[in-house]
């Protein structure tokens, strides 16, 4: 599962992992692919050092990189306490009622919210970017549109490929424009902030805007026939995301949040507002009804929204809130059906992809006999 791309890294199969995860990540590079940790939720430098200092001792010579989320438009002057007072009273108040109606309890005194992601917030992602830098990462990949000019500067200076997310073609030729590396085709099938497009339309369009650039095709993918479907259609590579969520390696610390899900179906999934304020695709569940709700007092944009709920989402997770309780994942939940280690879901892919060549090599024969 070679490419000029995979080649590029020093990687044997063409297979992007993105998680937020570090044991996944390291697994990932270590099954052949090319693990990329997301940053978003690390708000203190040391947390994502400690886990940048694992990853070291665990991927040995294999390359690895890091995925933030940089606001395209630069900020100034604007703390988290300001952002904070933009919150209108009224959501804080439907925030408050949509917990009493399910008898959400509250965190323990003195406990902190361990969802509370600022990570969009530009200040934060470039201490993010500070730290990775005295790293030896192969990628940095920005998950909100292309970063700016001088990150992208830092990051070649360092010998590091920058790649962005788009999901358009007009997207992707702005982040060819600006010095992206490598362009991520992500569908609306995906997992997390993705745009309208599938996945079959999206990734040869963005082929064809960018090239020569790289095109990794992402959102719907978790076999390894889709992955070679991806490279029919010129991408150099695959970026799995939701796949990894129940690995044996992931840490979701909720068995109740696994259980879900793998009794999921591919059609249980929304894309909504309710987690950022950007539309998002994640599980369905009563809270993001709640917030889709015309009734409702409407979400809030990034980042009012992800702060506005992050104690909210803490809550429902540690107590395993069934009704509310989900997580960001793509369309591909439906095949998440059993709990695997990430070489048991490389050497699934491999053979998938294995099949789906000579399935394409036999049809090919017959055509030219």
């Amino acid at each position: 599962m070679e490419t000029e791309l995979s080649k590029r890294l020093g990687i044997e199969h063409a297979i992007f992992g993105f998680t937020p995860f570090p044991a996944v990540a390291a697994a990932i590079s270590r099954a052949g692919g090319f693990g990329v940790l997301g940053a978003v939720r690390y708000t203190a430098p040391d947390d994502l050092k400690r886990d940048l200092d694992w990853m070291q001792e665990h991927t040995g010579t294999k390359p690895y990189g890091l995925d933030v989320v940089m606001p395209a438009k630069k900020v100034e002057g604007v703390s988290e306490a300001d952002v904070e007072a933009m919150i209108p009273e009224g959501h804080r108040q439907f925030v408050r009622e949509t917990l009493a109606k399910h008898g959400v309890p509250e965190l323990p005194e003195g406990e902190a919210s361990g969802w509370r992601i600022t990570g969009w917030m530009e200040q934060v992602a470039r201490r993010q970017l500070d730290v990775a830098l005295d790293y030896p990462i192969k990628l940095l990949a920005n998950a909100l549109g292309s970063p700016s000019a001088d990150v992208v500067q830092r990051a070649h200076d360092q010998g590091v490929l920058v790649a962005a997310l788009a999901g358009s073609a007009r997207h992707a030729r702005h982040h060819a424009d600006v010095g992206i590396d490598i362009v991520v085709a992500q569908g609306y099938e995906a997992g997390g902030h993705t745009g309208e497009i599938a996945s079959m339309v999206l990734t040869p369009e963005v082929v064809d805007a960018v090239n020569p650039l790289p095109v990794l095709a992402a959102g719907g993918i978790g076999s390894g026939e889709q992955i070679a479907a991806a490279l029919a259609l010129g991408a150099q590579g695959a970026w799995l995301g939701s796949l990894w969520l129940t690995t044996t390696e992931a840490d979701l610390h909720s068995r109740a949040l696994t259980e879900k899900l793998l009794a999921a179906g591919s059609g249980d999934t929304v894309r909504s507002r309710a987690l950022t304020g950007k539309p998002a695709r994640q599980l369905r569940t009563e809270w993001t009804e709640a917030w889709d709700d015309p009734n409702g007092p409407g979400t809030l944009p990034m980042p009012l929204q992800g702060l506005l709920v992050a104690d909210a989402v803490s809550r429902i997770q540690k107590y395993e809130v069934g009704p509310l309780l989900g997580t960001p994942v793509g369309q591909i939940v439906g095949r998440m059906n059993s709990e695997r280690s990430v070489q048991q879901v490389f050497d699934e892919l491999t053979r998938g992809f294995e099949r789906a060549v000579d399935r394409v090599n036999r049809i090919a024969g017959r055509s030219q006999s």
